[in-house]
C-alpha cells in the first residue's frame, strides 16, 4: 500500500501536469482562434476559383489538357498531412490509418504508392516501414505561411507533368470544429472539374482569350487548393489539441480528487492506529 508520502508525493506531480496541460489548452485556443480566421477567409476564395477554373475548360481542353486529361493510373503520389507534434488525441493517428488503408488498396489494384510526407509524425511513421517516399517537408507547421506551396507544389507538378506519377492525391485533416476533423481524401492531379449549371464558358466573351485565362488562374489555383489544405490541417490540429488538452486536464482534476481522498482514508487510518497505540498502552500501565 502506498505511504502517504508517496501520496503526497503522486498529487503534487497530478497537479504539476494539471498545470502543462492547461497552459497548452490556453495556447492552443490563442492559435486556433487565429488559425480559424485563415481557413474560413481561404475557403470561399478556392471554391469559386475551382469552379471558374472548371467552367473555363473547353471540351477540346478535356481530351488535350495534361491538368485535367485522365490516364490510366500506374503510379500515384499520395501527400500526406500530419502535424509536426504529438499531444493532438487521434489527429495523428487517423491520418497514419486512413493513409495505410487507402495505399494498401492501391497495392491490391496493382498501382504503384508514392509518398509525400508532410509533417514530422507522418514522416517517422512511415519512413520506418516498407513505403516509398519521394520527399518530405518537416517543422513547417510552427511558422506556417504560403512561401511553404511552394516546397511541396514542384515536387508534385513536375512529376505528374513528367510523367513520374498519373496521378495525385491529398490525405489531410480538414477542419469541422474545435471538437471534429475529418479525414479527407482529395484527388489533386489531375484536377477535377467541377462545372456549375449555367455557367459555362460559351455565355461569356472572353478578352485574352479563354485558353490564355485558363492558363493564367490554373496555377493559382493549384497553389491555392494546397494551401487550403495546409491551413485545413493546421486550425484541425490545434482543434485536436485544445480538445485533448481540455480533457487531460479534466481527467487530472478527477484523479487529484481521487488521490485526496485515499490520502485522507490513510491518514485517517494512521490516526485511528496511534490513538488506540496510545489508549492500549495507557491501559496496560493502568493494569
Amino acid at each position: 500500500m502506498a505511504t502517504l508520502r508517496d501520496l503526497r508525493n503522486r498529487i503534487k506531480g497530478v497537479k504539476s501536469t494539471q498545470q502543462i496541460t492547461k497552459a497548452m489548452k490556453m495556447v492552443a485556443a490563442a492559435k486556433l482562434r487565429r488559425a480559424t480566421d485563415a481557413i474560413v477567409s481561404a475557403r470561399p476564395y478556392t471554391n469559386k476559383l475551382g469552379s471558374l477554373v472548371g467552367n473555363l475548360f473547353t471540351e477540346e481542353d478535356k481530351a488535350t489538357n495534361p491538368f485535367v486529361k485522365v490516364r490510366e493510373v500506374k503510379t500515384e503520389l499520395v501527400v500526406v498531412v500530419t502535424a509536426d507534434r504529438g499531444l493532438c488525441g487521434a489527429f495523428n493517428t487517423n491520418i497514419i490509418k486512413e493513409t495505410t488503408a487507402y495505399v494498401e488498396s492501391l497495392k491490391a489494384q496493382g498501382i504503384n504508392p508514392l509518398l509525400y510526407c508532410v509533417g514530422k509524425k507522418g514522416y517517422d511513421h512511415f519512413r520506418k516501414r516498407n513505403y516509398t517516399l519521394v520527399g518530405d517537408l518537416i517543422g513547417l507547421f510552427n511558422s506556417l505561411n504560403f512561401s511553404y506551396v511552394g516546397k511541396i507544389l514542384p515536387t508534385a507538378l513536375n512529376g505528374y507533368l513528367e510523367g513520374k506519377f498519373d496521378k495525385v492525391t491529398f490525405i489531410y485533416n480538414e477542419f469541422r470544429s474545435v471538437i471534429s476533423q475529418k479525414v479527407i481524401v482529395s484527388q489533386f492531379l489531375p484536377v477535377p472539374l467541377e462545372v456549375q449549371e449555367g455557367t459555362s464558358g460559351e455565355l461569356f466573351i472572353f478578352e485574352p482569350s479563354q485558353k490564355d485565362i485558363l492558363n493564367a488562374l490554373l496555377p493559382q489555383y493549384l497553389e491555392t487548393n494546397l494551401w487550403k489544405a495546409l491551413l485545413d490541417s493546421n486550425a484541425a490540429e490545434f482543434g485536436a489539441r485544445m480538445t485533448a488538452m481540455e480533457n487531460a486536464t479534466t481527467n487530472a482534476s478527477e484523479l487529484i480528487s481521487s488521490l485526496k481522498l485515499t490520502y485522507n482514508k490513510a491518514r485517517q487510518a494512521a490516526i485511528t492506529k496511534e490513538l488506540l497505540e496510545v489508549v492500549s498502552g495507557a491501559n496496560a500501565l493502568k493494569g
